[in-house]
């Protein structure tokens, strides 16, 4: 557990314990036997508000997935709504004492107000205040669940410009932890205000004789402080905190209306008795079931508006099931691949050397049905370490002697073939729309048309070896070996070039934080080039500084460069195109312990260009790795645990897999129905108890 969250955690519990005298009803008495027996007779609540805690964690990670996959952002709404007014509440208030103070308030306070509300009940056992306060925040965040996955609003710190993320950014630790658990996309709804806002709602109504007033008026202040702490701290929206209050006020209505139920089938002595009952007298509880089953069963016979709404709720809550699983696994893995060793694409095809029992095979998928059967192309003898390169239609295929050329519309055609040794690397293109072949051979730089003849390319200056290059249309960008932090940039058919110096520098804390982790020395100023994405407005460059590789960006109208991922964790390969810049990363990976499992994997994260929003696409424990972007999404390998590879193709929106349409569209028509049944139910009941209600006035 992090030091910070850890600090945060044991202040809000000693603060909920040392605050008890104050708190509890006037007649309460505090014991310490009394710390262990509220826990068994109240165990069901306490877990009951551990497990919606843990959960956040679980849906931010979907709600992560969700986003960055399907653009499903709401914030341009709010902003036209509110404008800058939260950046002018912000500067009006801003010190560098309330940063700190309302940056630990804001953490710690809301574990305290969780926990101590549920804490207090259950201690001095007031049950009817302890099932009205722990079924109200459980609906809150059942609530907030579709909000948080469909109703994505980002954080105003990261997305109004003058605005800044205080909570978030106030230390590399805590920004290291927040960047761990929050997916910045969850702010409609607060639940900053919701949970705090429903305690306090419930206290007020159900507190019938004072005993709880104090701590009543204390949640009251609280829900104030904190309005003010998620604005100034850069985190929420105002119309989130409407949100929050409204949803508070939901919850409230649905626990009178579910307390009775709930806690009749869930409240701890009722199981403990039911447990007893099983393990004395088994014959006894299985009658009991069978008993109710079929009581219930023949109530299904006859179903009431109750029955019909409970059936209704079913199927939303499986349809917003099934629209969320097929959201963040619509993957599709990529027919014929035994084991995938590499991948490279272009629009419309992608080309990937399998090892198909030790041999290595180069094979031709149509991006657009990655599920056909993949084609073989007219390839030299191959070896997983051999050279290959893909531009639209036309794949170019490298081992040690030989270079080929192929149409992979034809691919048992060859367009071109001849003897080369020495290649390190290669590239296809196009010139006038044909095809064209940029390799490095022999540390040095050759273009050819798909007749062989030579074509221009830039040089170095005497004196300097070629590292690595890249090529986009007409255009190159190569590093030499003697200046591996330049950019040469030049073009085919010219030999000169310009230089752009890439700089892949942070601060000295969070260098600091990072050689504290790992152990290694970060040299930032012998940083090198180690692999180049560009198109005509971006350069993506990924800078090894020792410790690790780090995404340098470059904006070429305006000459501004600056990092795209967090510079304390490892970046892999990159990919440029199409608006996105996509990368492997190692999000979160701890040194310091060999990497704690969920973050020692690799996974897809992609920089939308021109919002600049970084988003997480792959979210488990297996590796992702090479991806490559594309006009409408990109292509990767996924690495099993057991070390099975696939090529798996990503779509990006909102598109649904056959089958899930199928359901949306029952689901529909049966809702239709079951929604007339409901309200000619809802009548027919409302009907029948008038009539009730009239023949008892009559005969009065």
């Amino acid at each position: 557990m992090d030091g910070v969250y850890l600090t945060w955690l044991i202040s809000a519990l000693a603060v909920g314990v040392f605050l008890m005298p104050y708190f509890k009803p006037p007649w309460a008495r505090l014991t310490l036997s009394g710390f262990v027996d509220f826990i068994r007779r109240y165990w069901l609540h306490l877990l009951i508000a551990l497990s919606i805690y843990n959960a956040k964690d679980f849906l931010d990670q979907i709600d992560r997935i969700i986003m960055a996959r399907t653009g499903l952002d709401m914030t341009p709404y709010i902003y036209a709504i509110e404008g800058d007014l939260v950046v002018l509440f912000q500067e009006t208030f801003r010190a560098g004492w309330l940063d700190v103070v309302m940056t630990h308030f804001y953490i710690a306070g809301f574990m305290f107000i969780t926990y101590a509300s549920i804490f207090y009940v259950t201690y001095f056992d007031d049950r009817w205040m302890a099932d009205r306060v722990a079924l109200g925040v459980a609906w809150v965040y059942l609530l907030a669940i579709p909000f948080y996955l469909f109703f994505n609003v980002r954080v105003t710190g990261f997305y109004i410009e003058d605005m800044d993320a205080i909570a978030y950014t106030l230390n590399p630790e805590i920004e290291d932890w927040f960047g761990r658990i929050d997916a910045f996309t969850n702010c409609m709804p607060s639940l900053h205000i919701a949970v705090p806002f429903a305690i306090w709602l419930t206290f007020r109504k159900n507190d019938h004789d004072g005993r709880w007033r104090r701590f009543q008026n204390m949640t009251l202040g609280y829900i104030i402080l904190t309005a003010f702490a998620i604005i100034y701290l850069g985190i929420h929206w105002f119309v989130d905190i409407i949100g929050g209050m409204i949803l508070a006020t939901f919850a409230v209505r649905l626990t009178d209306l579910t307390n009775d139920s709930v806690w009749k089938i869930f409240d701890e002595r009722t199981i403990n008795s039911r447990l007893a009952t099983a393990l004395t007298r088994p014959g006894h509880s299985a009658k009991f079931v069978y008993t109710r089953m079929k009581s219930y069963l023949r109530t299904l016979l006859k179903p009431t508006s109750r029955e019909t709404g409970t059936f209704i709720v079913i199927i939303l809550i499986l349809t917003g099931a099934v629209i969320t699983w097929d959201l963040t696994n619509n993957e599709l893995p990529a027919e014929g691949v035994q084991s995938a060793q590499g991948v490279v694409a272009s629009e419309g095809w992608s080309a990937t050397m399998d090892d198909q029992e030790g041999e290595a095979v180069v094979l031709i998928h149509d991006i657009a049905d990655p599920s056909s059967q993949p084609s073989k192309v007219a390839q030299p003898s191959m070896q997983f370490t051999s050279h290959y390169a893909l531009y639209d239609h036309y794949l170019a295929l490298a081992n040690e002697t030989e270079l080929r050329l192929i149409d992979v519309e034809q691919p048992n055609k060859v367009m071109l073939q001849f003897e080369q040794d020495g290649i390190q690397s290669l590239q296809v293109t196009a010139i006038q729309n044909q095809p064209a072949i940029v390799y490095l051979a022999n540390d040095e730089l050759h273009a050819i048309d798909s007749k062989g003849e030579d074509i221009l390319v830039p040089s170095l200056p005497d004196g300097e070896t070629m590292q690595i290059m890249s090529v986009s249309g007409i255009e190159l960008l190569f590093v030499s070996k003697e200046a591996p932090s330049t950019l040469r940039l030049g073009a085919l058919g010219t030999s000169g070039s310009q230089n752009i110096i890439m700089n892949a520098s942070t601060t000295l804390e969070q260098n600091f934080v990072l050689e504290e982790r790992s152990g290694q020395t970060v040299d930032q100023a012998n940083a090198s080039i180690v692999q180049m994405s560009f198109n005509s407005e971006y350069i993506a460059v990924r800078m090894n500084v020792s410790a690790l590789d780090r995404l340098v960006l470059f904006d070429r109208s305006t000459g501004e460069q600056w990092l795209g991922f967090d510079p304390i964790f490892p970046v892999g390969n990159i990919s440029l195109g199409y608006g996105y810049v996509v990368w492997e990363a190692k999000d979160h990976y701890k040194f310091e312990d060999g990497g704690a499992e969920q973050y020692g994997d690799w996974e897809i994260h992609q920089l939308n260009l021109a919002t600049n929003y970084s988003e997480q696409l792959t979210s488990d424990r297996i590796d992702q790795v090479n991806p490559i972007a594309l006009q409408n999404g990109l292509v990767y390998i996924e690495v099993e645990e057991d070390g099975a590879t696939t090529f798996n193709v990503l779509n990006r929106g909102t598109e649904l897999a056959t089958y899930s349409s199928l359901v949306l569209q029952w689901s529909v028509l049966l809702l239709i129905a079951l929604t007339f049944i409901y309200i000619m139910q809802r009548q027919n009941e409302e009907r029948s108890s008038m009539v009730i209600h009239d023949s008892v006035l009559e005969s009065e």
